[in-house]
């Protein structure tokens, strides 16, 4: 009897060891997880006394973190992310949270441009925090430069916190035996750095990653017909609409507004309107209010918003 009791204690024991969570241990397929949705002030934005943040500081469940996504793979137990942004201690708590792996760091870091919410999050990797040792951290030509000669980002490159990895325009780069990566160059307010966005492709689905670019016509490329040939289009979705910032002309900040990319959709069949998600939200784009006249218009329309903790199974 002893020898039973013992056996089944055992068993017991070697189970709770597992460093999987059940639903972690039941995905066989890489898949996307949102860590955050808004533009790269976040949101609440500094200074902000306007309704649309006051909501935040009556309850702070409505805060949301920069965008940014991470692309796991349960099989190899691998991750990386797709921007190092302002709320990156938060976003690695939520990633690690998710896969039950605590303290982890990502296989790798794929930057997008050089503006503040998609790049600065590197800081947290420097001696002043966590004092990383060659976090791999990819980037186009520009950006590799600028952070190699700029301080204190430069300081990550010397003390080996980072080390950075060359992109180049339509290359394709091997994650592993399931997962290509190709950075894809877009129109932006390139002030100190090329801009992209990415197209991540498994051996049966592949999803468009573009958080900013000027306006979808200025681009070389068809959006329509690229939209046609991956699965799943996560895209800038900055404003909602014109004049929703008072007192600043929006044409210094040019992104396609939803409305905008909503109406040059509108002739796209449903099934490749499911297929977009709309992110990073301005503090202004009452697509961060769960309840909001526009929110419910976009899903009626049938198209979707990534919301911060969103799985997207590929």
């Amino acid at each position: 009897m002893k020898q039973i009791v013992a056996y089944i204690f055992l068993t017991v024991l070697l189970f709770s060891c597992d460093s999987k969570s059940p639903e972690q241990s039941m995905l066989t397929t890489p898949y996307l997880l949102v860590l955050g949705n808004a533009q790269d002030a976040g949101y609440p934005q500094s200074g902000c006394e306007k309704a649309c943040c006051k909501r935040v500081y009556s309850n702070s469940n409505n805060k949301r973190f920069v965008s940014s996504i991470a692309l796991i793979d349960p099989i190899s137990n691998e991750n990386w992310i797709f921007d190092a942004t302002p709320s990156f201690p938060e976003q690695l708590k939520l990633l690690s949270t998710t896969i039950n792996a605590p303290g982890n760091l990502p296989n790798a870091i794929f930057l997008t441009h050089a503006h503040i919410g998609h790049y600065t999050g590197l800081m947290h990797l420097g001696r002043e925090a966590m004092g990383t040792q060659d976090v791999p951290v990819y980037a186009m030509p520009k950006l590799k430069l600028f952070l190699e000669t700029n301080g204190p980002w430069s300081q990550l490159v010397a003390l080996h916190n980072i080390k950075l990895q060359p992109l180049q325009n339509d290359s394709i780069f091997v994650l592993n035996e399931r997962i290509k990566v190709r950075p894809i160059q877009v129109p932006h307010r390139d002030e100190y750095s090329e801009t992209v966005g990415f197209e991540i492709i498994l051996k049966t689905k592949k999803i468009l990653f573009i958080p900013d670019i000027d306006k979808w016509q200025t681009w070389e490329r068809d959006i329509i017909s690229y939209i046609q040939r991956v699965d799943i289009a996560l895209l800038d979705g900055t404003f909602y609409k014109d004049g929703e910032i008072k007192g600043r002309p929006m044409s210094e900040i040019p992104h396609p507004f939803v409305e905008e990319s909503m109406e040059l959709f509108k002739n796209m069949s449903a099934n490749n309107k499911q297929k977009i998600y709309f992110i990073h939200f301005n503090h202004t784009n009452p697509l961060l209010i769960p309840e909001s006249e526009a929110r419910k218009a976009v899903l009626k329309k049938g198209f979707k918003i990534a919301t911060q903790g969103m799985k997207i199974e590929l």
